[in-house]
């Protein structure tokens, strides 16, 4: 079996009536409450008040948003298949980076045929949502993200990026999106070659890949345009910015007992600090995290009422500590699969379902919300992780495993309200 790539019958927002940086928004699942009621004001229109409505009966409004947008004209379909290319720039560390990829459909696969390949874990109650939003809307709001490996960057060299975007729209974040049209049958079919023969990396978007293909099942020989998802398709051998997603303790625990645990395991480096030159050792202190992590397995250590930031590396006389734990081989080098079955299973007495439904436990992926809440006294400790690797997440996928939920974060995210992909 082979990966089938199809253009967009895609719908999108009139520019006419439309301005994109009021419309646009970050995935459902990152869009707080009060962000929430923000891109609400921005403008009638905006994407969230489909993929997020505060309604009474929110798939219903939904559904019915929609339709009414699409009668009045603010938004339109193109007016053939179209493949999307995406640029997106943005800094890290004061350096513009560019990543690119294109967005179109993809048949839905069983992980069975291991042509899609997961890395994490999903949790039941956002899929049982994403599923009713589909089932009413029957439309894909947002892009799965999946990377693919082409060290000859075949598409990369073969779209024309000349001409103007379609979209040139800047998130809050300060990433710039580029959006270009690809109507061309010869670059379409070039895309289609391509990808033919690749094996698929689920980056982001498990819950909507999963959805999509519990769609799919409950339709069954009549799922028609169901069959496809749309997904946003960018080269793993490209330069990918992945972060840590963090671990926050929100239950009470005393810091004595918490380091006498991780004493057993972990050899600990403190970094002590004042109110005075509290920044400059936090970025000394992340800078020997990821420096470590290169080379052991190591994590970061922050406590409610301590002044000191720890490094925590595992001691390689417990290397062997995973044996109790029915792991696969090639996850026992992860540091999160260490974090989750030595610290909070076995020492702080989380029970799996606990870490999946994140009582007393968060899972944050923006370092400096990590840091606050322990300042700030919402939080009890923050397990602060290193960098994710590619290679890791790949060689995980391809054995068949999967890290623990929320292990991975893909910056920049994908907007929701570039595009709209109808599957009725």
């Amino acid at each position: 079996m082979t990966i089938e790539i199809k253009p967009l019958n895609a719908i999108v927002y009139n520019q006419e009536k439309a301005d994109m940086k009021d419309v646009i928004a970050p995935p459902y699942d990152v869009i707080s409450g009060k962000y929430r009621d923000e891109l609400y004001e921005r403008s009638p229109y905006n994407i969230t008040r489909l993929i997020l409505s505060n309604a009474e009966n929110p798939y219903e409004d939904a559904a019915k948003s929609f339709q009414n947008w699409l009668s009045e004209n603010i938004l339109v379909k193109n007016e053939k298949p179209v493949i999307l290319y995406l640029v997106q720039k943005y800094k890290h560390n004061g350096k513009e980076v560019v990543r690119k990829g294109f967005i179109a459909r993809n048949k839905i696969e069983d992980f069975s045929t291991k042509n899609i390949l997961p890395h994490e874990f999903t949790m039941s109650g956002p899929k049982e949502d994403r599923l009713k939003l589909t089932k009413a809307c029957k439309a894909n709001f947002s892009q799965i993200f999946m990377v693919y490996s082409d060290p000859e960057k075949q598409i990369e060299n073969a779209v024309d990026l000349s001409g103007k975007p379609f979209i040139d729209v800047t998130d809050d974040n300060g990433v710039q999106n580029l959006v270009y049209k690809i109507e061309d049958d010869k670059t379409i079919a070039l895309i289609e070659k391509v990808l033919q023969d690749k094996t698929l990396l689920i980056a982001d978007g498990h819950h909507r890949y999963e959805t999509a293909l519990n769609y799919r099942n409950s339709l069954g020989e009549n799922a028609g345009e169901a069959n496809y998802v749309m997904s946003y398709f960018t080269n793993m051998d490209d330069d990918l910015l992945i972060y840590p997603t963090h671990r926050i303790i929100t239950k009470w625990i005393e810091p004595y007992v918490l380091l006498e645990s991780v004493k057993k395991y972990f050899d600990l480096k403190d970094y002590t600090f004042t109110g005075a030159n509290k920044l400059e050792v936090k970025k000394e202190f992340l800078k020997a995290l990821e420096t470590s992590a290169k080379e052991k397995i190591s994590v970061g250590l922050y406590m409610k009422n301590v002044n000191k930031f720890y490094l925590l590396t595992l001691r390689e006389d417990v290397s062997s500590i995973l044996d109790e734990f029915e792991v696969p081989e090639v996850l026992k080098t992860l540091d999160l699969t260490v974090l989750h079955k030595v610290i909070l299973t076995k020492e702080l007495g989380f029970t799996e379902e606990e870490q999946m439904a994140q009582d007393g436990i968060k899972y944050i992926k923006v370092e400096n919300e990590a840091f606050d809440m322990i300042d700030l006294g919402k939080a009890e400790a923050s397990f602060i992780m290193a960098y994710p690797k590619i290679e890791d997440i790949r060689r995980i996928s391809a054995a068949g495993c999967r890290m623990p939920q929320k292990s991975t974060y893909f910056y920049p995210k994908l907007l929701s309200g570039i595009v709209i992909n109808p599957i009725s």
